[in-house]
């Protein structure tokens, strides 16, 4: 497969095979953090869930909502995904949503801004990136996430996808020396769709940006299935699936997947569309979802469902892949 990769960015000054305190030289990986979802003995192989409203309370809301579609694994939002506000918790909820997670082994994630973009021509932009994804990384630690999702970005204004990496670097690599707590979330890189000037879209083009920030032991990967889809991996077929898989192990290294959005695709393969159709009712189909879940890459590894319906729906998806993993 690797002949198929086209090649990556050279070298970034400052990186990993220069920088003294680069992740060559920490000790620990990104999947050695005690009690990770990979750790905890007596749970599925994959915990399924899903992306939960909080509005009106973290726990309240969020966890009621979560037992009652039958999910194993949540995501939250801490602010609002399309703003740059960057509110305080509520005390209260916050400890009763991390004990209740502790309590009933529910892995959770924090799903950070969409307006967040690293690769910005726009200063301003990133200064309000920078400081909304540390935003979420603390919250994510008040919570007791294990990890925080964000976009990979794009190269705006017309610039090389080499000059936006290495205002990444620059603004992002400070973000993950900061996690310096036991109890600090992963940051996860998510992959696009592919849309415009996409800094991650391809599985290979992972390489590059972990690259860029010396592939830090707290930097794993969220995998959207819609997304990677999107960009042009064919998931569907006999090993479509495994084969991505694999390629996204050769690009980043073992351990490195942290979550999966699994979302199917209202559109076909290769569209760039980030559209995000109910499991088995889009062009991914069943079958590579059942695939997914006997990979050694994603042994541990949990589930979450960014799908239409509401409600049902999400319920309806939640049951719908873990029959899928009764079967594998």
């Amino acid at each position: 497969m690797k002949s198929e990769r086209p090649g990556s960015l050279p070298d970034l000054p400052g990186s990993a095979h220069d920088r003294p305190d680069s992740a060559h030289d920490r000790p620990g990986s990104a999947h050695d953090r005690p009690g990770s979802a990979h750790d905890r003995p007596g749970r599925p192989r994959n915990p399924v869930g899903s992306h939960v409203p909080v509005a009106g309370g973290l726990s309240s809301v969020g966890l009621s909502y979560a037992r009652e579609i039958g999910a194993e694994t949540v995501q939250v939002f801490v602010a609002n995904p399309r703003g740059w506000a960057t509110p305080a918790g509520n005390a209260r909820q916050d400890e009763e949503f991390r004990a209740a997670c502790a309590a009933e082994s529910v892995p959770a994630y924090v799903h950070a801004p969409y307006l967040i973009n690293f690769g910005s021509h726009t200063e301003a932009t990133v200064e309000r990136s920078v400081e909304s994804l540390r935003h979420s990384l603390r919250r994510g630690r008040e919570i007791g996430a294990l990890g925080v999702v964000v976009h990979t970005g794009s190269a705006t204004g017309g610039r090389d996808r080499s000059v936006a990496l290495k205002q990444v670097r620059e603004h992002m690599l400070p973000l993950l020396d900061e996690l310096t707590h036991d109890d600090d979330p992963f940051l996860l890189l998510e992959s696009t769709a592919g849309q415009g000037s996409s800094l991650c879209s391809r599985t290979w083009d992972f390489e590059p940006y972990f690259e860029a920030l010396d592939a830090h032991p707290k930097l794993g990967v969220c995998l959207d299935t819609c997304h990677i889809f999107a960009a042009g991996h064919d998931l569907t077929g006999p090993s479509g699936m495994h084969q991505t898989l694999d390629l996204l192990v050769e690009t980043v290294g073992e351990g490195r997947l942290k979550l999966i959005h699994a979302n199917d695709s209202k559109d076909v393969v290769g569209a760039h569309k980030d559209r995000h159709a109910n499991i088995g009712a889009g062009h991914i189909g069943e079958d590579p979802f059942r695939a997914l879940m006997t990979h050694p890459a994603t042994e541990g590894v949990p589930l979450i469902i960014e799908t239409p319906g509401g409600k049902e729906g999400h319920a309806a998806d939640v049951e719908r892949l873990k029959k899928l993993r009764e079967a594998c």
